[in-house]
């Protein structure tokens, strides 16, 4: 069974053909610049060389158009023709309160994801171009969405809570939803299965740690806690977000004429973060060159801040849970950053965290151990698949 594999963004989309049969990945690439004149598409054939297309693309219809023209054509397609593709499964953002799991895409509920695209706007209007794309090119082709927020839905209501008035909740739905749950899903299961661990009797803390960062507590195959809320801003310290922050700042800032209302966004989402405190970058090798080869203080700073916050929200899920059984660092950073694991773990021993920095050093992109054979908590890289995921769900719902 062939299944494609879409996740869009507001200008940008990524794809993966699965061959489910043989498990292994016919193709993927991505568009970029949808919109504008200078838009192309990257496509990998297999394990081949990326082959670049210049086209301008208007929309994601015709960015879809490509993609699909692509994977048949003669050269660099995979597929004889679109019949052969058996069903798409797309990365949904938001699926509120509504969804708890993975759905088979229909005119409901496509309209239930319009209705909650308030709760992340931006990510979930580009999702829906994707999906409306694929159900005018291929119609009659089984969909799937896979939610972001689905795997956190098992965190009970003290914690997913805010201390605003009720009301408000019931409204309009605020309330943690937590995001990443494809990506802590299957590295939360994929460390047990390296482990020989039960899943469903194993204590489980979650790093994903990109320029977007999120941990989740996950005790005996349930989510109690994760550090995103209503939006991807709330936790821990990220690329270009500020994470957990006094509320009281804002007011503040708008009283001294800093800041005006209308930009709080932005600030919050774009202009904070690593980047905000650095001054240097988002991007995570520019501010370790910066902080470690010039030895500018700022960038030092937000390196230990970024850290520092990470370690807090293991602490506080060990706590949470009455202990942990594995911590995993997933992740562009958590993939390649030595440098942030080793600031993350070391000194956690009092916390049953003995890590092994000789492991740890120069490890990049590969399922590793990174704690001694005596530790009791188990440290573990763990590389990320949220597509495989996608493609699970989308096999396991179509064959239904």
């Amino acid at each position: 069974m062939k299944i494609l594999v879409i996740n869009c963004g507001s200008s940008s989309l990524k794809y993966q053909l699965f061959d489910m049969d043989k498990n292994e990945v016919l193709a993927k690439g991505g568009v970029e610049k949808i919109g504008l004149q200078d838009s192309f598409l990257k496509h990998q054939k297999g394990e081949g060389e990326k082959t670049k297309i210049e086209k301008p693309m208007n929309d994601h219809k015709e960015a879809i158009e490509l993609v699909l023209s692509t994977l048949t054509d003669q050269k660099l397609g995979v597929i004889s023709s679109l019949s052969d593709i058996d069903a798409a499964g797309h990365r949904v953002l938001h699926g509120g309160e509504f969804f708890k799991e993975s759905v088979l895409i229909n005119d409901e509920v496509i309209a239930k994801i319009e209705e909650i695209a308030p709760l992340g706007p931006l990510h979930q209007m580009a999702n829906l171009k994707g999906i409306r794309a694929i159900k005018a090119l291929l119609p009659t082709l089984p969909q799937v969405a896979v939610f972001d927020t689905a795997f956190h839905q098992t965190i009970p209501d003290y914690a997913y809570l805010y201390a605003i008035p009720y009301e408000l909740y019931e409204k309009y739905h605020i309330r943690r939803y937590g995001f990443h749950g494809s990506s802590h899903r299957y590295v939360s299961k994929r460390a047990c299965e390296i482990l020989g661990l039960d899943y469903n009797k194993t204590k489980i803390i979650t790093c994903h740690i990109g320029n977007g960062a999120s941990l989740a507590a996950i005790e005996n195959g349930k989510v109690v806690d994760t550090s995103m809320g209503l939006t991807p801003c709330e936790g821990v310290m990220m690329g270009t977000r500020c994470g957990d922050i006094d509320p009281a700042v804002f007011p503040y800032l708008f009283s001294n004429n800093a800041l005006d209302p209308k930009d709080m966004d932005n600030f919050i989402n774009k202009k904070s973060g690593v980047l905000g405190v650095s001054g240097v970058s988002s991007d995570m090798r520019d501010v370790e060159e910066a902080a470690f080869v010039r030895k500018e203080k700022r960038a030092a700073l937000s390196l230990k801040m970024y850290d520092y916050r990470i370690k807090k929200y293991v602490g506080a899920y060990m706590a949470a849970m009455n202990g942990c059984d594995v911590l995993v660092f997933t992740g562009g950073i958590g993939e390649k950053g030595d440098t942030t694991r080793r600031g993350v773990a070391m000194h956690l021993e009092n916390l049953g965290i003995e890590f092994d920095d000789t492991i740890n050093t120069g490890l990049r992109d590969k399922e590793m151990v990174i704690s001694k054979p005596t530790s009791k908590v188990k440290v573990i890289v763990v590389p990320t698949n949220e597509e495989l995921v996608i493609a699970q769900d989308t096999l396991a719902l179509t064959k239904k």
